[in-house]
């Protein structure tokens, strides 16, 4: 690959970032959240439009940009949440999305419209939690109540299908899935002795402790490392590296404890200003516009499967602890996807098992929850509180 055509698309990349936040920045009325924007200037610098230049030229980045998704997603989800109620309605609402989304494409199976059926089940049963927390962050709707079931929605649908996804599509098999599975469970158990071990007072504390900011950055060059390793370990960037960024996220908030706030603060700097940026960008230039146009049906299709499959039971599972605006917003949340979408499109191409249309269908279906669903979210959250009493 040309040194100077990778260094163009990146500097188009990067431009395009830049301009995205810009526009935010310029617009903060703008009912687009940033993502949209990036995507939509992936699209226009990609093959299909002014030719800049194509994903593959940014590949590694955009492979990290992935992993940075995952990781800072499973940095803020307190695994505590699982065991509160805003815990057990997720994982039941995900449960009804998995049990309706196998019923339906088993039924588009029967009828010929789709060959890959466990990734189009599975990815209709997704939530782009990394995606939305750039948005519900900067509105201020991660906390109170609210913001406990928007997060543990969230979560749930972006770790369970990942989880499933390694275990039964894994671009190794299943036993390799498996083994990355006890491979990070292994990392959890040493980080947490590392954890013991470095105990106040002690030098290496002391090192570490001194050495978080200004130019040694220690704990910010051991996660990038985490994640690089992560993604390193295999040939090609796969669900099992996605899997185990998650888990990594979850597990290293754990692990920094109190200095959480400053790694997170840290972790969102060279994630979302450089990294997550590129991989949104890549994600548009290398959506299949023509198959798109080709089809636009199936992606209306999965669009609007997405939003019954997924959002759907939202709607009836938090009746009687949130308010019918509120749980509209936690069923739009739930059906925004996008990353995992990508990375199942992916292996069902590899794999031969699902039909090009499809998978362009499945990523523009998910590219337009994601122009859609934040901005009303957002929407919904600027109308006065209702004063009736919560559904019961």
């Amino acid at each position: 690959m040309d040194d100077v055509v990778v260094l163009d698309t990146l500097a188009a990349v990067t431009a395009v970032s830049l301009v995205a936040a810009v526009v935010v920045g310029l617009l903060p009325r703008l009912p687009v959240p940033q993502v949209v924007l990036l995507l939509a200037g992936g699209m226009l610098i990609g093959p299909h439009a002014l030719d800049v230049g194509t994903a593959q030229d940014v590949r590694v980045l955009s492979d990290v940009g992935l992993g940075f998704v995952f990781l800072l997603a499973g940095y803020e989800l307190d695994p505590r949440l699982f065991r509160e109620d805003a815990g057990r309605r997720a994982l039941l609402a995900w449960g009804v999305s998995a049990a309706l989304a196998l019923g339906v494409v088993g039924l588009l199976t029967a009828g010929g419209v789709v060959r890959a059926f466990l990734p189009v089940a599975l990815g209709l049963t997704t939530t782009a939690l990394g995606t939305l927390l750039p948005i519900l962050r900067e509105k201020g709707m991660l906390h109170g109540r609210l913001g406990r079931y928007l997060l543990a929605t969230g979560g749930v649908g972006e770790l369970l299908p990942v989880l499933a996804i390694a275990v039964f599509l894994g671009t190794q098999g299943r036993l390799a899935a498996l083994v990355s599975l006890a491979a990070v469970a292994v990392l959890a158990v040493v980080l947490a002795v590392l954890r013991r071990a470095v105990r106040d007072g002690s030098r290496l504390a002391r090192v570490i402790s001194a050495g978080q900011d200004e130019t040694s950055q220690i704990t910010l060059r051991g996660t990038v490392l985490l994640l690089v390793a992560l993604i390193a370990v295999t040939d090609q960037f796969h669900l099992d590296a996605v899997l185990g960024a998650f888990l990594a996220g979850m597990v290293l908030r754990r692990w920094v404890g109190a200095a959480a706030p400053q790694l997170e603060a840290k972790l969102d700097a060279v994630g979302y200003g450089f990294f997550v940026p590129v991989f949104f960008v890549a994600s548009g230039m290398a959506l299949d516009l023509p198959s798109i146009a080709e089809a636009p049906l199936r992606l209306v299709l999965f669009f609007a499967l997405m939003l019954a499959v997924r959002g759907g039971p939202a709607l009836l599972v938090y009746r009687g602890v949130l308010a019918l605006r509120e749980r509209a917003q936690t069923a739009l949340v739930s059906a925004t996807a996008l990353p995992v979408l990508v990375a199942l499109t992916e292996i069902g191409l590899r794999s031969g098992t699902m039909l090009p249309e499809n998978a362009a269908a499945l990523v523009g279906a998910g590219v337009v929850t994601v122009l859609l669903f934040p901005a009303l979210v957002v929407a919904l959250d600027r109308r006065p509180r209702e004063r009736t009493p919560v559904a019961a």
